[in-house]
C-alpha cells in the first residue's frame, strides 16, 4: 500500500491549485500574517518562504487582533516588514487607533507612532512596495464606520508622514486603504475621498453579494 503523502506534500498540492485558480486574473493572493524568521521552532507561525510557495504576493502585517490578541507591537511589526520585504512580498501595514484613543483625542500621535515605529530602519524607494491601511479599531465588526470626513482627515496625515519620510512623490503614488466595517452602501462615498485609494475589507468579504457590491461601488 502507498504511504500517505507527507504535509509538506499536500501544502505544495494546494498550493499549485491556488495557483492555477488565479493564474491570468487581475487576482493576487495575499497573507494574513507573517513570522519575522525564515525557519526555526516557531511552532504555528507561518513564515515569508512558506507564503511565497503558496503563491502569495502581499502579507498584512499588524492587524488590529494580532496587536490586541497576540502581543504585537510596533517592533514586532517593523521586523515582520522587513522580512517581508526581503522575500518580494508587499505588505499591508495596518494601524489605527482604538475607541478610547479617538476620545482622548490621541488618533494622529497614536497612528503617527505606529507608522514610524512600523518603518524604521526602513528604506523605500518604490511605492508599489508598501500598502498602508488605516483601520480604526473601533470600527471593526462593530457595525460603526469612521465617517468619510474622519477617514480622510487620517488618511491625509498619514500621506504627510509618508511624504516626511520618503518624499512628496513616494507618499502621493503609495496606496493607503480605508479597513473597517466597509460595506455597499458606504463604499462609493469613502472611495470618493482623495487620500482612500482602497478598501481593506473583512466580514463583508465573506458573504458574496455584499463583497461584489463593494467592487462594483469601488469601480465607479
Amino acid at each position: 500500500r502507498r504511504p500517505p503523502r507527507s504535509t509538506q506534500s499536500r501544502s505544495s498540492a494546494a498550493s499549485d491549485v491556488y495557483k492555477r485558480q488565479v493564474k491570468e486574473t487581475a487576482i493576487l493572493v495575499s497573507g494574513q500574517n507573517l513570522h519575522w524568521e525564515d525557519h526555526g521552532a516557531f511552532t504555528g507561525e507561518v513564515s515569508a518562504p512558506m507564503l511565497k510557495e503558496a503563491g502569495c504576493t502581499y502579507v498584512i502585517v499588524g492587524h488590529s487582533e494580532r496587536r490586541q490578541y497576540f502581543g504585537e507591537t510596533d517592533e514586532t511589526v517593523n521586523r515582520k516588514i522587513a522580512a517581508a520585504r526581503r522575500h518580494g512580498l508587499t505588505p499591508i501595514f495596518c494601524l489605527g487607533e482604538t475607541l478610547e484613543e479617538r476620545e482622548g483625542w490621541t488618533t494622529f500621535d497614536v497612528v503617527k507612532r505606529q507608522l514610524l515605529g512600523g518603518l524604521k530602519d526602513l528604506i523605500f524607494s518604490d511605492p508599489a512596495g508598501l500598502v498602508v491601511a488605516y483601520e480604526p479599531v473601533w470600527a471593526i465588526g462593530t457595525g460603526r464606520t469612521a465617517t468619510p470626513e474622519q477617514a480622510q482627515e487620517v488618511h491625509a496625515f498619514l500621506r504627510r508622514e509618508l511624504s516626511a519620510l520618503y518624499g512628496e512623490d513616494f507618499a502621493k503614488q503609495t496606496r493607503i486603504l480605508y479597513g473597517g466595517s466597509v460595506k455597499p452602501s458606504n463604499t462609493s462615498e469613502l472611495m470618493g475621498c482623495p487620500d482612500i485609494d482602497g478598501a481593506l475589507v473583512g466580514g463583508a468579504s465573506l458573504k458574496a453579494e455584499d463583497f461584489l457590491g463593494i467592487i462594483r461601488a469601488a469601480s465607479r
